[in-house]
């Protein structure tokens, strides 16, 4: 007996349907989450006016903060060498005079900073570029609020728990995870995780297989991954617009132009960005209109200047987050290391929440130039997109004035263009610079399975800041 197309979708709403209002509540009730009650809070949150929002967050930012300087040893040390008291809580509800949080000071004091009132948190980990993995403390109330969060998010584009789900993604510490118990739960909640770290053609041409058979709804994973998927895809002459996915989530890196179209292109759907991070939260999720939605309900975003300042709406700098589920280990003001700005602009869609104007990538991105100044990676990326022939390529900056260009060469590239490159650093930089170029078959991802364009190690030297890339949320 055949079914039909319509037969299979009228049994795949069923099965999803299925999914979201048994199976996960019920998964989310053995593991002491209180998922949906913060999903239907979080509906309401949205359609908000700014005053009523700002209540309601104030409300939520005076109980954390009281929270973590009675139960939080290390809040209670910082806080009583700045001079405040619980008294200056409940009279200031404003964040700034409260001192940042870094990962160096959570590296220093991660015991310190778990609340003693704190009930089943568990270890976890950002990927980190440089193989130093940041370790923090998750509990019940803050992974409950990411996942409400995701799952408003997808619930902007009609899709959400239950829907089928191809994940493309690479963090080590997740793939260490994959035993028996893993696999069934993302198979019952009908999800399946692929590695990004194997992405080889014999790799690449499984993942495909699976795709276009597997009904898949949603695509979820890191953007340069799922490009060179799409890529694979079109060199093998498959129609992946057949596999029926509705949208394509991506996360974990800054989306690319180029990456959006040959994404959107290929499966015939839109591409949804989101951005956050293992350790910052599920920070903001663009909706189907274009907005980037802060989770401003449950997560307070600040931009400061280098020197700590708060700047006003439209001015880039460091995204500082305090999320206000974070009573285990509560996380106040904690510098990301990504740069980016606000906007005050109000989304066409009809959700209130505040939009994050840009997102530039983490500081350790940025390079420096022999006069002192410091340049975002995308001045240098451009000289190398505007070449024709260039596959792939990644920048290194090994000091002020010296430059190394992995390059991946296709169909049109001539090393007659190597003068170009030169002239291009030079033009951009101000300064005569030196700069190899090697030629390469391959670029692989970083560690954390993410790919970077630019890794400045002068960066690194000078400012010794660390490389931890941005995982995304509930991974």
């Amino acid at each position: 007996m055949t079914i039909s197309r319509s037969d299979l979708g009228i049994l795949e709403r069923i099965t999803a349907v299925a999914v979201r209002s048994g199976l996960f509540p019920l998964q989310e009730l053995v593991k002491g989450h209180h998922t949906r009650n913060i999903l239907n809070e979080m509906k309401s949150d949205e359609r908000l006016t700014y005053e009523e929002l700002r209540t309601k967050t104030t409300i939520r930012q005076s109980q954390l903060l009281t929270h973590a300087l009675r139960t939080v040893p290390y809040y209670q040390r910082r806080f009583a060498a700045a001079g405040i008291t619980e008294c200056n809580l409940q009279e200031n509800s404003c964040l700034q005079g409260l001192p940042f949080l870094t990962k160096e000071d959570i590296r220093n004091n991660l015991e310190q900073m778990k609340s003693t009132s704190a009930l089943k948190v568990s270890k976890f980990a950002t990927g980190g570029s440089t193989g130093t993995p940041l370790i923090f403390y998750l509990g019940p109330s803050r992974i409950s609020s990411d996942i409400a969060a995701r799952s408003r998010a997808e619930g902007w584009w009609g899709l959400g728990v239950g829907d089928h789900e191809f994940v493309l993604w690479g963090s080590p510490i997740e793939v260490g995870k994959q035993d028996w118990l893993r696999g069934l739960r993302d198979r019952m909640m009908r999800t399946e995780l692929f590695s990004a770290f194997e992405m080889t053609g014999t790799m690449m041409d499984t993942y495909l297989e699976r795709l276009l058979k597997g009904r898949f709804r949603r695509v979820f994973g890191y953007p340069s991954s799922i490009a060179l998927l799409c890529e694979r895809a079109c060199k093998c002459g498959l129609d992946l617009t057949s596999a029926g996915v509705k949208t394509v989530f991506v996360t974990g890196e800054c989306l690319t132009d180029e990456w959006r179209s040959t994404i959107s292109k290929t499966f015939a759907c839109p591409v949804a960005n989101g951005y956050g991070g293992r350790d910052s939260g599920f920070i903001a999720h663009e909706c189907s209109a274009g907005g980037m939605h802060i989770t401003a309900d449950r997560i307070i975003v600040e931009i400061v200047d280098e020197n700590g300042n708060v700047l006003p709406v439209g001015n880039t700098g460091e995204i500082v987050v305090t999320h206000l589920d974070t009573l285990e280990m509560p996380m106040i003001r904690y510098r990301t290391g990504d740069v980016g700005a606000l906007s005050d602009e109000k989304c066409t869609c009809g959700i209130n929440l505040p939009l994050l104007r840009q997102i530039d990538g983490r500081q350790t991105d940025f390079i420096l130039t022999p006069d002192g100044r410091t340049m975002h990676g995308l001045s240098v990326i451009y000289i190398l997109r505007e070449i024709e022939g260039v596959k792939q390529f990644r920048i290194i900056q090994k000091d002020l004035e010296k430059f190394e260009v992995e390059l991946v060469a296709g169909a049109g590239y001539t090393k007659d263009c190597e003068p170009r490159i030169r002239e291009g650093f030079c033009k951009r930089l101000r300064a005569q610079v030196d700069v190899t170029i090697r030629y390469v078959d391959q670029i692989p991802s970083s560690k954390s399975g993410k790919f970077r364009y630019v890794v400045s190690e002068m960066t690194h030297k000078s400012a010794n800041v660390s490389l931890e890339s941005s995982s995304a949320v509930n991974r």
